[in-house]
């Protein structure tokens, strides 16, 4: 079997304040180690045959695309760091092949793939690197108990740390409204967990929940048990970051990703992804639609129904 990566395209990309050309490419590979967050259905785009031969061919393929590009990420479904996923060898391949050629390097891993060799080996290369670390929240009951993600803060914290030392960039994924979370405590725990990784993290990535199929999260949504967030929620977080922060949400104005009214959602969507390159908060002036008054309810009284979550792990 030939194994071609999932997907490969140009987009543009934040450096150093500037807008550029991007080459995304997400690789197929084994896929995450871990395999049990409530949310996450890309185990779907993973394969256990994958070789060092197919991640060189994929490699490859997606480097016709490269261009001019300044920036390069690539994604795995699971933890470039992680060398039962991800060889060493094909680590270097793709070091080798982008030296001299781009400006920056943008990969993901869980934090246990993280160490001083693994920092080294990144810090080592002639571009830019920056790693994301998929932490979703800083609160440890939510990530265990509304994501089973398998990992504490304190771990995350080390693995930034680690990172930090070794000069390489360090991007913290959030999830905004994991399983079980109502919307206005999605959008509280997303904004405490932006002061909590301020110092470790040099940006936030804002990830509103899209409903995926074959994961726990899609059985409650089936039900009627979960909405995926509203946009005018991740607006709101984006607002008040106080940080870099950016957002770029997947299946917007579908029933199975952050949607608002139907109305509004590519005008809301457009604004969020401009906000994320600028950093610009004017890129959400003139936003308006008559589903913001029906939000602003939700987020007032949605707690009502339910003995709000601040109050139970205590």
């Amino acid at each position: 079997m030939v194994f071609r990566p999932v997907a490969v395209w140009r987009e543009k990309e934040r450096l150093d304040g500037e807008i550029v050309d991007c080459l995304t490419v997400i690789l197929r590979s084994k896929g995450c180690r871990w395999k049990r967050c409530l949310m996450c259905g890309y185990k779907k785009d993973t394969s256990e045959d994958v070789t060092f031969e197919d991640l060189k061919r994929q490699f490859e393929f997606s480097l016709k695309k490269l261009g001019d590009a300044r920036v390069v990420k690539i994604f795995t479904s699971g933890s470039f760091l992680d060398s039962n996923e991800i060889p060493p060898e094909f680590r270097r391949f793709v070091y080798e092949k982008l030296m001299g050629r781009i400006d920056k390097l943008i990969v993901e891993s869980r934090p246990e793939f993280v160490s001083d060799e693994t920092a080294k080996e990144l810090s080592e290369q002639d571009f830019i690197v920056e790693v994301g670390i998929g932490l979703e929240t800083a609160d440890d009951f939510v990530r265990e108990v509304c994501i089973t993600k398998g990992f504490r803060f304190e771990d995350f914290v080390r693995a930034a740390k680690v990172l930090k030392s070794h000069g390489i960039r360090v991007k913290a994924y959030l999830l905004l409204k994991p399983p079980f979370l109502s919307e206005g405590e999605a959008i509280r725990d997303v904004l405490n967990s932006i002061k909590a990784v301020r110092g470790l993290a040099d940006v936030v990535s804002i990830n509103p929940t899209n409903v995926q199929s074959g994961t726990y999260l899609e059985r409650l949504w089936l039900r009627g048990l979960y909405r995926p967030p509203w946009l005018w929620s991740a607006v709101e977080v984006l607002k008040k970051a106080k940080m870099e922060a950016i957002c770029d949400p997947v299946a917007y104005g579908k029933s199975r990703g952050p949607h608002n009214c139907g109305r509004c959602d590519r005008e809301v969507a457009k604004a969020i992804k401009e906000f994320s390159l600028t950093q610009d908060e004017s890129s959400f002036e003139g936003l308006n639609c008559r589903c913001m008054k029906i939000w602003e309810r939700v987020v007032e009284l949605e707690d009502y129904s339910r003995i709000p979550l601040a109050l139970i792990h205590v």
